[in-house]
């Protein structure tokens, strides 16, 4: 006597429904896939520029700490353009490195869209741009971006903090007197006669410090570490001084005014800033007015 299983059964009335030639149901043809879209190509995230962000700057961006909000919200940082490496970085296993020529690319067209972004030469304010580039894993993933930040500082001094702002900074230096740009400032000296802070004042109130301008260090100048290392530094915003004020840049300007000559971080400066803000410094008297133009007798020589 021959025993089946249920199983056994099920199989065996299936295969004569199949072989009997049993059709699909009415409006049913049996190809599975001839009406599916195809699976678009996979694409990396790409961020957007003139847009502003609650998150503070960072060198590395990465896509769960990209926000975008309105830039009338409080906010940290602004985009104000995304580029694209090119080769040979762009061939590179990760993404460059600060000392590195596509880095440097990438920091020079950000100085340059910086400037026509906001209107003026950025480094005369108290603004500051730096680069942010995809993480190591989006660079895997194919991402060749770069964004081109820019912030506000609280001072003008290395350790100044990042401030929360309302607004764009789109156009902000052509305003005549934009509170951002560099002007007036209360120089203060710790007990070893070294500058320990330098909050700007008004140029009609008491003050010891001016801006004068930029001056640009050479290519292959190296950042300054040891006092010897300022010294070209020191020559080149003392020129500036004496432009600025209308005084001879001769041996006794060094007795008219001091000088503070400030950098950006060995960070930018290894991506190929070389510009430096430059400030007259009169620490024997107190100024309630801006120096420009006045001439040899507003900034006389004073022998110690």
């Amino acid at each position: 006597m021959l025993r089946v299983s249920r199983w056994g059964v099920a199989a065996a009335l299936s295969l004569v429904l199949v072989t009997a030639g049993c059709g699909n149901p009415p409006g049913v043809d049996g190809d599975l896939t001839n009406n599916w879209a195809a699976i678009s190509v996979p694409t990396g995230f790409t961020p957007a520029s003139q847009t502003c962000h609650l998150a503070n700057f960072s060198t590395s961006g990465s896509r769960s700490s990209y926000e975008e909000v309105d830039c009338q919200i409080k906010h940290r940082t602004e985009t104000v353009y995304v580029g694209e490496y090119g080769a040979p970085a762009s061939q590179a296993d990760s993404p460059p490195e600060d000392e590195s020529a596509g880095q440097r690319a990438a920091y020079e067209t950000c100085d340059d869209k910086t400037a026509a972004y906001v209107g003026g030469a950025w480094r005369t304010a108290r603004l500051w741009i730096g680069v942010t580039q995809p993480t190591k894993a989006a660079w895997s993933g194919g991402a060749r971006w770069y964004r081109c930040e820019v912030l506000v500082s609280s001072s003008v001094e290395d350790d100044g903090g990042l401030v929360q702002r309302v607004g764009s900074l789109r156009n902000a230096l052509r305003e005549t007197n934009s509170p951002l740009l560099l002007t007036c400032y209360a120089v203060q000296l710790d007990k070893e006669g070294k500058i320990s802070t330098m909050p700007s004042a008004p140029c009609a109130a008491a003050h010891n410090a001016e801006f004068v301008g930029l001056w640009k260090a050479g290519a292959a100048t190296a950042y300054p570490e040891m006092s010897k290392d300022w010294d070209d530094f020191h020559a080149g915003c003392r020129a500036l001084i004496a432009e600025y004020v209308d005084v001879p840049d001769d041996a006794d300007l060094q007795y008219r005014a001091g000088v503070v000559s400030l950098p950006g971080g060995d960070d930018v400066w290894a991506m190929g800033d070389r510009g430096v803000r430059c400030y007259l410094w009169v620490d024997t008297a107190t100024l309630t007015a801006s120096l420009k133009g006045k001439g040899e007798k507003s900034l006389p020589v004073q022998y110690q």
